[in-house]
């Protein structure tokens, strides 16, 4: 007997197919430990008897059902087992039955590989702390300008986006975009490359830029949004992206003139750890002050993209993985003399060395100690490791500013 109870790995896999209806088996380890995962697969793909320990009731059934081969292998709901959404939430049920035309599945590729990019970038934010859940977060509208979305952080699907737009946001809104995220005031349109490099769409997706800033604005009083996040499978996938982007001979449509910064996060442990660190309240500003003293960083007025000079050292950080900046920043020291640094992460070493070549020296700091210092009062291990605060000074020194 399977009890299924909230928060186990079960009832993750099945609150994740109640929002996206069926997911990649290759990618189960981005839910956690790929062995178990597809044990627990296995398991749940056979008859048995499930048990809600909150209400005593039971079902006896199959809960999953895999199709496809090789990477087209995909995990979704046996039809009999439709009924367990309801124990997830009163909503459950009939936003699934909505979205996938009353658990109709198209046949073709296509579809299933955009169902695969949604469902990768939802996991993604759900591990990493941002809910998800349609029937639980609030509906948007186009009637006015209301304090909709919550002051947290959000994941709304492109789906749902476009349902509340008139017909030329639907014609436009067939772009990349697998959803956007919300989160204390800013948006983020969200962008899953998977293994291939990122291929922009022209004037598509400023079209779709347009009517996510009208959506803001109507449902989260943010004015600008000129933010994305890019998953991608390795650092290889963002060097391969931003060596693509070089070639562009139209630079109107190059990725960082439709967005100022594009946040690059990779599909494993340490991107979800750092897309919790997006959903600190002033998150930037936050990790820039704990790295250098006031008096050292630029503030966004030096001649070229750069955020402290310290001893003579033009030092960019790219702890926040900003893939758009690190062109700007390439493109403003390539013919200066002096010395240049960038900080990352050890995990974003190979992937600058490859990109930068000999112009700058790279030193990194640890994910933990960043997690610690940004947000010590997290819960340990999800979303943030724990850590106890020290005073201004302390900081500066752990990160060696």
């Amino acid at each position: 007997m399977l009890h299924f109870r909230p928060g186990s790995q079960a009832w993750q896999l099945i609150t994740l197919l109640s929002i996206v209806g069926e997911f990649p088996f290759r990618s189960l380890r981005l839910l956690g430990n790929e062995r178990v995962l597809k044990a627990l697969v296995t398991k749940l793909s056979l008859p048995q008897t499930i048990r809600n320990p909150q209400t005593e009731t039971e079902m006896t059934c199959r809960l999953l059902t895999v199709t496809g081969k090789s990477n087209s292998k995909t995990v979704r709901l046996y039809k009999a087992a439709l009924p367990i959404l309801d124990w997830l939430h009163p909503e459950a049920y009939r936003y699934y039955m909505e979205a996938f035309w009353n658990h109709r599945f198209p046949g073709d590729s296509a579809h299933r590989e955009r169902n695969h990019r949604v469902s990768e970038a939802l996991m993604l934010c759900m591990r990493a702390g941002i809910e998800t859940r349609p029937y639980l977060l609030p509906h948007l509208q186009n009637g006015g300008r209301f304090s909709v979305i919550p002051d947290g952080s959000s994941f709304y699907l492109a789906r749902d986006i476009k349902k509340i737009g008139q017909e030329e946001m639907n014609k436009t809104m067939f772009t990349r975009m697998v959803g956007a995220i919300f989160s204390h005031g800013s948006c983020y349109a969200v962008y899953n490359t998977r293994a291939a490099a990122m291929k922009w769409s022209g004037m598509g997706e400023f079209k779709a830029l347009h009517n996510l800033i009208e959506v803001g604005r109507l449902n989260a009083g943010t004015d600008r949004i000129d933010s994305a996040v890019l998953f991608g499978e390795s650092g290889e996938i963002a060097l391969k992206t931003l060596l693509e982007s070089d070639k562009s001979r139209r630079l109107e449509f190059r990725f960082d003139s439709i967005y100022h910064h594009i946040y690059f996060i990779p599909m494993d442990g340490f991107g979800v750890r750092q897309l919790s660190l997006l959903s600190v309240p002033d998150w930037k500003e936050k990790l820039l002050d704990l790295l250098f003293e006031p008096e050292v960083r630029s503030f966004d007025k030096g001649l070229f993209e750069y955020d402290a000079c310290v001893d003579g050292i033009y030092i960019l950080s790219h702890l926040d993985s900003d893939i758009a900046r690190l062109i700007r920043f390439k493109e403003g020291i390539r013919n200066q003399t002096g010395r240049f640094e960038i900080l990352c992460f050890p995990h974003q070493t190979h992937f600058l060395q490859e990109y930068m070549g000999g112009l700058v020296s790279i030193k990194t700091i640890g994910l933990d100690a960043v997690e610690t210092e940004l947000c010590p009062e997290a819960p340990s291990g999800y979303p943030f490791l724990p850590g106890n605060t020290g005073n201004h000074k302390e900081r500066r020194n752990l990160f060696g500013g």
